[in-house]
């Protein structure tokens, strides 16, 4: 059902997951360090009625990782040349964790490229303070999107440590077969992701200086709030009540990973959310 494509946009080549069974737009984005095959149940699911795209974003899986070149313009430059490519002048965006604040201001500077926003659980919408900066050494070794960067000494070490993690928990058959596509043999023989270190770098810094949300974005838009996620309490829900005026807010079971972890509930909500909006 799905395919594996790439677009070649300058000097960065984009490859890209399709599903092109249905006709209405869906751009998926993945989170920091994952790639576009975190969302395969989701598109499996969807495909009879959507045209589906979810790209690996640059630095990311098997599209280019340039030696600089990871600011949010630059994210969205890319993705505002992936939709002309495909004719859409807009479409459905759904986002995860940072790229859910990356989607928040591609809203802001664009909105006439969404038909409607869907945000998973995002990390950190408004800024992180400057404070963190000196923690970043540290937050790159304890949170669990950063910890199977490696290096590894084997395949099997790195394995050994996906288990552990929040986005494996479970180990089902998609979360190994998203473990297995994100991680590579390196140099040397060692193994670790194929996300970049200088894209986590400069992501970071970016994440640190710029808030996801600093006017109104008046468009359909669905907060997915995991049960185990990061947004919890009502202080963490107020710039999304203040700013999108047309919010829903569902719960649903699992942790930030909750499309890896609890796929079916996840699935459904956001189908139950998109009937809504085409019906």
């Amino acid at each position: 059902m799905v395919e594996r494509k790439s677009l070649k946009l300058g000097k960065v080549e984009l490859s890209y997951l399709e599903w092109s069974q249905g006709q209405e737009p869906l751009l998926l984005l993945h989170g920091l360090a994952d790639l576009g095959w975190v969302w395969s149940s989701l598109g499996d699911y969807l495909a009879p009625n959507y045209h589906i795209i979810a790209p690996d974003l640059r630095g990311h899986g098997e599209s280019s990782k340039p030696e600089t070149g990871y600011k949010f313009s630059d994210y969205i430059n890319d993705l505002d040349a992936l939709m002309s490519y495909f004719g859409w002048n807009s479409a459905t965006i759904i986002a995860h964790s940072w790229s859910a604040k990356l989607a928040a201001i591609w809203a802001t500077k664009q909105p006439e490229r969404f038909k409607n926003l869907i945000l998973i659980d995002p990390f950190f919408i408004d800024k992180m303070p400057s404070m963190f900066k000196v923690t970043f050494p540290l937050l790159y070794k304890v949170l669990p999107f950063l910890k199977a960067m490696g290096p590894f000494n084997s395949y099997e070490e790195a394995e050994k440590l996906a288990r552990s993690l929040k986005q494996y928990r479970g180990w089902s058959p998609l979360q190994q077969q998203v473990f297995q596509l994100a991680i590579e043999e390196k140099i040397e023989g060692k193994w670790g992701s194929k996300f970049m270190p200088q894209a986590r770098d400069e992501i970071f810094e970016e994440v640190m200086k710029y808030s996801g949300l600093t006017q109104v974005i008046d468009l359909p838009t669905l907060l997915i709030k995991p049960q185990q996620g990061l947004n919890r309490t009502e202080w963490q829900l107020k710039p999304y009540k203040k700013y999108l005026k047309r919010l829903q807010i569902v719960e649903v079971p699992g942790n930030h990973w909750a499309f890896l972890v609890e796929p079916d509930a996840f699935n459904k909500a956001v189908e139950a959310f998109l009937k809504e909006q085409f019906s």
